[in-house]
């Protein structure tokens, strides 16, 4: 009998190519998943079927991981409002994680004897995908026809067109992958280190020219609301706000990283719903969370995310960053004013019953409520005092 090999599929020309491959070339019986993350509608999950059985798969399976995906992984996103380097929001790694998990699960259920994946030997997906394969389905034979054989785009669609394999291959000439925390990009263009994206590689076209404000509502620092809208649970929120925000242009950006194998890389990515998430969340958060708050969940927020980043997700101190997160999570109840305009948005103002910017205490640069004059020139001769005695000690001392 043949081998049984489960290869997670996208569609695109990486994971096409390997159905092919690993079916005519090295005698596998071919099985393929699709864990979907929120950047598949009905009618392209339909259309990534019926290619795969038209590539000649023993059988494919479509697993819907997005709210799965935004319980486990997105909500801590957007309570660290991580993004790497501060620029990108992990769309991709943070989406691989949930990929993975999911084809190692399946891998047992079906007992596959291998698990391929289409990832090349240039970035942060190999590890992303062998790390958790080896961690959760330890023994299986791991096989990446992309990394092993060193192959360029070139090379895979001369190969599929010998095969007969009808599909888009100019639009393959851009790796693109798709998922409810945002989309990244990859050509030419990206491939050195000045260039931008053309119009038409960028999945979402600008189609708005007249700004809005829309009205965020989070409670415990999840979003529940926009413009008074509720939804059952957040990930229909991002879907909604992304519908809003992403025929803007806004979210896109060049990403440059340091991967994991320690190379420079480039990404172009589109994620206009969560770069206003994260950037209203943030806004909320200082005016309700107090500085030491704020100042450790950033040191936290950013290991978590460079971990995260990494394919680390599932070492236990991850979870213990995560019960931190939560708990500061407690008072970020409030609603956040956005204005979206062509290719950028700007937060105009929350209102919070946490508000811990009170009138009642103050006004910056204007008068306080809470204390005398006096009390403050107590406050700053003690504040100051052991760098005044460090000063004063010093002087004396090359004085002699």
């Amino acid at each position: 009998m043949k081998k049984k090999v489960l290869l997670a599929f996208s569609g695109g020309l990486d994971t096409s190519y390997c159905v092919k491959y690993l079916g005519e070339e090295k005698g596998y019986e071919v099985h393929t998943i699709t864990i979907n993350t929120g950047g598949f509608d009905a009618q392209e999950i339909a259309e990534i079927e019926k290619r795969a059985k038209n590539l000649g798969v023993a059988s494919h399976k479509t697993v819907d991981e997005t709210k799965n995906y935004y319980d486990k992984v997105i909500r801590y996103l957007i309570y660290g409002n991580i993004l790497k380097n501060n620029t990108y929001p992990l769309s991709v790694s943070a989406e691989r994680m949930s990929q993975a998990l999911a084809t190692a699960i399946y891998a047992r259920e079906i007992k596959a004897d291998a698990v391929a994946h289409g990832s090349t030997g240039a970035g942060n997906d190999q590890v992303r995908f062998d790390m958790i394969l080896n961690i959760l389905a330890p023994g299986v034979e791991i096989i990446t026809p992309i990394r092993e054989l060193k192959l360029s785009r070139e090379e895979e669609i001369s190969y599929l067109k010998s095969k007969g394999v009808d599909m888009n291959f100019e639009k393959a000439m851009y790796s693109v992958n798709k998922g409810i925390w945002g989309t990244s990009v990859g050509g030419k263009e990206t491939l050195k280190s000045l260039g931008m994206l053309p119009e038409e590689a960028w999945p979402t076209q600008v189609t708005k020219k007249d700004s809005e404000e829309v009205k965020l509502t989070f409670v415990k620092g999840e979003l529940t609301k926009i413009n008074d809208k509720a939804f059952a649970h957040p990930t229909e929120a991002i879907q909604h706000l992304q519908s809003l925000a992403g025929p803007y242009g806004i979210g896109r950006d060049i990403h440059v990283g340091d991967t994991i194998i320690g190379i420079k890389g480039r990404v172009g990515f589109e994620a206009a719903a969560p770069m206003v998430i994260i950037k209203a969340h943030h806004a909320l958060e200082k005016h309700v969370l107090t500085k030491w708050q704020l100042s450790w969940k950033d040191q936290l927020s950013q290991f978590y995310g460079n971990w995260l980043h990494e394919g680390q997700y599932l070492d236990p101190v991850m979870r213990d960053m995560e019960a931190f997160l939560t708990k500061s999570q407690d008072n970020v109840t409030g609603d956040v004013h956005v204005q979206l305009f062509p290719y950028r948005f700007q937060v105009m103002g929350i209102h919070s019953e946490f508000d811990l910017m009170s009138s009642k205490f103050g006004k910056y640069g204007e008068m306080n409520l809470g204390w005398t004059g006096d009390d403050v020139k107590g406050f700053t001769k003690i504040f100051g005092n052991q760098t005044v005695i460090y000063h004063q000690v010093t002087e004396s001392a090359k004085k002699g």
